[in-house]
């Protein structure tokens, strides 16, 4: 059964705060201990990261493959970067839920100077939706998870992740990353 709004905003309230009380201070937050240690345990299914890379690539022969997880998100990571590193599909397995996403960025460039981008959380451009729903099936398969329903992660929440803050923070934020558009 999928988990309601509100379960979600109670696992995300376990690391995360509403406040920035800790910010100046020398000890940190409870809850930033807690995610520490939550990812601790993640970690040991690095192996099993790894193995779906390796999996992805074979399915994906055209993409470049690459892990976009760091222990500041709440997510394991994955991009497929299209032919050009213009367009990037990602797929993200959060450590605080059993769901997933899958989004996609664009990037724009003047000469060899990025200069902007276009995230795509929602309806994808065409050209990135098969690699997307390659990445989708392989992390249900693989993770036994479920997708996250865009309006559910649009969710607004009460808490700071990272830079984000009430009433820009959402289930997004919380669940998987507070910067979509910085893959690497």
């Amino acid at each position: 059964m999928p988990l309601s709004a509100e379960q979600l905003l109670t696992l995300a309230r376990n690391y995360f705060r509403s406040d920035r009380e800790y910010e100046n201070k020398p000890e940190s937050a409870p809850e930033h201990i807690r995610l520490c240690e939550l990812w601790e345990q993640n970690l040991k299914k690095l192996d099993q990261w790894w193995a779906f890379l390796d999996e992805l690539e074979k399915e994906l022969p055209d993409f470049t493959i690459g892990d976009g997880t760091a222990t500041a998100n709440t997510s394991f990571r994955c991009s497929a970067y299209a032919p050009g590193n213009r367009q990037v599909v990602v797929g993200c397995v959060s450590i605080l839920a059993p769901v997933y996403t899958v989004y996609g960025v664009q990037y724009e460039y003047s000469g060899d100077k990025r200069i902007g981008h276009k995230v795509f959380l929602d309806s994808l451009p065409p050209e990135m939706r098969r690699p997307a729903e390659v990445i989708a099936r392989k992390l249900e398969a693989t993770f036994e998870v479920r997708a996250l329903p865009h309006e559910l992660a649009q969710t607004r929440i009460p808490l700071i992740v990272d830079w984000k803050e009430p009433p820009d923070t959402t289930l997004f934020h919380a669940l998987f990353t507070s910067e979509p558009q910085s893959i690497a």
